[in-house]
């Protein structure tokens, strides 16, 4: 088994309620789960508790190509962490830590077997800077 863990961060001007709120509302979550702006998200569900699951819709809005981002939440720290295992069995772990006027968000996940590991970060952190875009627009 692969050990290579991904991670991938960013700091969002704005406050940790906010970020939170951004992060696990569905229909927030609509609104920032995808990578570039030929994607949109169309579906997400999120029943954050510990053995909740989660689902997002991502698709390229031509309707060429679309999958689900699906998982179970093995923990869930309110405004602090929040940890899952997607549908492939690979492992997420998400820290939010406020830093003054701002909220760090790291991301740490194992890597799929399809991709290079670059394309990977690469596309988690797409998402992630679309996030940050969104939350502090909010």
């Amino acid at each position: 088994m692969d050990k290579t863990i991904i991670t991938v961060e960013s700091s969002i001007n704005a406050s940790l309620t906010k970020v939170w709120d951004c992060w696990t509302n569905p229909e927030h979550i609509k609104g920032w789960t995808f990578a570039s702006d030929d994607w949109h998200s169309p579906i997400a569900t999120n029943d954050l508790q510990t053995g909740g699951k989660f689902l997002t819709r991502m698709e390229a809005k031509d309707g060429s190509f679309g999958f689900d981002f699906e998982g179970i939440y093995t923990l869930v720290e309110p405004m602090k962490k929040i940890e899952y295992v997607l549908a492939d069995e690979r492992e997420v772990k998400i820290e939010f830590i406020e830093e003054g006027e701002t909220v760090k968000v790291i991301e740490r996940f194992n890597p799929e077997n399809e991709n290079p590991i670059e394309l990977q970060q690469g596309g988690w952190q797409a998402i992630l800077n679309n996030f940050k875009k969104y939350a502090e627009s909010k």
